[in-house]
Parts: C-alpha cells; structure tokens; sequence
C-alpha cells in the first residue's frame, strides 16, 4: 500500500475519532457502545480478502471536495448523522479506486456497516424513539387488554391492573435498533448478499427492531405484575432486554437461512 494511501486512512480514522468525542455526553452507556464500536472492524472481516489494484487511479478530487465540504457542513449544522454519511462517502471514495473492480458491488453492499459505526442514531433519534416508544405502549395496552385485563393508556404511559408503567426514553428502542441493524446487516450480508432481496431485508431490520422493543415492553410489564416492580427495573430491565436481541437475532437468522436455500435470481 502506498504511502499517500496509508497517510489518507489515517486522516479518515482522525476524523471518526473526532466525531465519536466531539460530544463525549452524547455518547451510550458501554453497553450499548461496544455493538456500534464492532461495526467498522466487522465491515472489515466480511469485506476481505480486500484485493488491491495494482496500478489504481487518482482519487477523485471532485468527490474528496465534495466529502469535505459536507462533513465541514455536518460540522456546522452538528449533525452526527451527516458527518457520519460524510465520512462513510470518504471512505467509499478511496474504495472504489482501490480495490479490484469486480469486489466493488460486494462491498457497496457493506458500506452501511461504516455508516452505523457512528453513535448518530442514540444522540439524534429523538424522533425515532419517540415513535418506537409511542407504538410499542399502544401495542402493549392491545397486547394486555386482549388478555383480559384492566388497561389505561394515554400517550407512552399504561396502566396495567391499576400499576402504572411509563416507557421512558430508556424504552425507545433506539439502542436494540441500531444495534439489530449492525448484527442484522452482517447477517442479511452473509445469506442474501448476492440476491437482490437483500435490501428489503435490510429493511425489514428496521421491523424486527420495533418487535423486538415491543416484546420487551411487554416482557417487563408481565415481571413488574408478578415480581414486583424493583425486579423488572433492576437487571432485568437491561440483560432482559439484550437477551430478548439474541432471540430476535435468532429468529432473523432462521428466516434468513429459509430465503438462502429459495432459488433467486443472484444480482448480475
């Protein structure tokens, strides 16, 4: 690898490097950190072995300016989502000049692997959580007045038999979803990467996110009625949650493993 190449990587990881600190507050607990911190390294194994040209062009000087001028911009605004697609379109932009031709459909395929690597989502999802949060109390109320009992429900908050549950910022599912969209789209890479289905299913994470933050809901409103209230805000409330992830991660495998096995059409 030449110099230039080695000197440009650097810059690029200075500048992830400043965006992750640049708001240390704004950065999640380790918990919810160490998924999103996986994605960059995970881009890396499954796009391998990465196959280098041996005579590559010059980078694309209109696209560096470009890439720069937005993350300037995304500076500006303080937008970590767009600093993020800055410097994911950076790092694409040396990319496609660098590796063999044929591996550059694959590898597009990953790019959303170094988009995710940034916390963008836990510091600028308000909106989005606040949907998740808004729909999974009302799917909960459903889900439990269908059981037969008392429920309330106004806005994010329920009453179930007469116990209040508010689901707060900390169930807005924003962490399960990012982190199901790095898992998910591992996953959906390494069954249907070749497949032209593998965008729907990269959207269909998005779904399977939102169910898997319902059952939690509904999970700890079940163990705050028969355990008590300490116990489903207590441990439970956070490796309940993360166990609930793997089993929807199993479940996606499963149907992921079915669409592998169905004849398609793989992408030309």
């Amino acid at each position: 690898m030449a110099v230039r190449d080695i000197g440009f990587l650097a810059v690029l990881l200075s500048l992830a490097a400043y965006v992750w600190l640049r708001d240390p507050e704004g950065i999640a607990p380790l918990e919810n950190t160490l998924p999103i911190l996986v994605s960059l390294p995970l881009f890396v194994f499954l796009g391998s072995p990465w196959r280098m040209r041996r005579d590559p062009p010059p980078l694309s000087y209109g696209s560096l300016v470009m890439g720069m001028a937005g993350f300037v911009t995304g500076l500006l605004l303080d937008m970590a989502i767009w600093l993020a697609a800055c410097w994911t379109f950076l790092l694409w932009t040396w990319i496609r000049s660098r590796i063999e031709e044929q591996d550059l459909p694959s590898v597009r395929r990953l790019m959303i692997l170094p988009f995710l690597a940034f916390p963008w989502l836990y510091q600028e999802g308000n909106v989005i959580g606040w949907y998740f949060r808004l729909s999974g109390s009302w799917a909960t109320a459903g889900i439990f007045s269908a059981m037969g009992f008392t429920v309330l429900h106004d806005g994010t908050r329920i009453m179930v038999q007469g116990m209040p549950v508010g689901i707060g910022e900390a169930c807005s599912g924003i962490n399960v979803l990012q982190s199901m969209l790095i898992a998910g789209s591992a996953l959906t890479y390494l069954y249907l990467g070749k497949h032209r289905t593998y965008w729907w299913n990269i959207l269909g994470l998005v779904l399977v996110a939102w169910v898997a933050n319902t059952l939690r809901i509904v999970i700890l409103c079940i163990a705050a009625l028969t355990l008590g209230h300490e116990f489903a805000m207590g441990l439970f409330h956070t490796w309940g949650g993360w166990i609930l992830l793997c089993i929807m991660m199993c479940f996606s495998w499963g149907i992921l493993s079915i669409q592998a096995v169905l004849p398609r059409r793989p992408v030309p």
